[in-house]
């Protein structure tokens, strides 16, 4: 089975990405995937900085999450869009659990993982500038990303009150794109 963890890129209560991935964690499951939602705002981290990492080493938090994605063998990603990129906090999470770990490969959370990406925004663009950024620090540190990608623009008027996405089609794309990460992990982990 494949084993896939989930997050946003955000920490924001009502966010859209929350909202998506949630949905798409559903469809994980729907395609036979075993998935562990986690949100970031349960794993505070300080902004990444080496001389803090040398006198205190990384934050727990950081090592909580560095274990539970070792754990898994793809990840599935909703990304807000900031100013046209990656969002402080997603970045800041992946420089703590890239960091090398004693007795342990280098990227050992992330190389030969597979990713699937998604993102919501209020723009026209539904985030696509940003999953540029994201993809290609994924790609850098050795995760598989598939090259489908899920974009919802104008977010605020995408969910229904439940957190459903108000189009069928829509929904029916987040749902192959979760079941094509199990696919693909599956096939690269048998």
């Amino acid at each position: 089975m494949a084993k896939i963890i989930a997050f946003a890129g955000s920490t924001r209560a009502a966010s859209c990405n929350k909202m998506l991935v949630r949905i798409a964690a559903e469809d994980v499951k729907r395609a036979g995937g075993e998935i562990t939602l986690v949100d970031l705002r349960d794993f505070p981290l300080p902004l990444y900085d080496g001389d803090l990492e040398e006198s205190d080493g990384p934050p727990p938090t950081a090592t909580r999450l560095y274990e539970l994605m070792k754990e898994h063998q793809g990840m599935l990603l909703a990304c807000p869009e900031y100013n046209s990129s990656i969002t402080g906090v997603l970045k800041n999470t992946i420089d703590w659990v890239s960091r090398p770990r004693k007795g342990e490969p280098p990227l050992a959370a992330f190389t030969g993982k597979v990713a699937a990406l998604l993102s919501a925004s209020p723009g026209a663009l539904g985030g696509l500038r940003g999953l540029v950024h994201v993809r290609s620090i994924l790609g850098n540190i050795g995760v598989i990303v598939i090259p489908n990608q899920i974009a919802v623009p104008k977010a605020m008027e995408a969910f229904d009150a439940t957190g459903s996405l108000k189009d069928a089609q829509l929904a029916e794309r987040v749902s192959r794109l979760a079941g094509e990460l199990v696919e693909t992990t599956m096939k690269l982990y048998r």
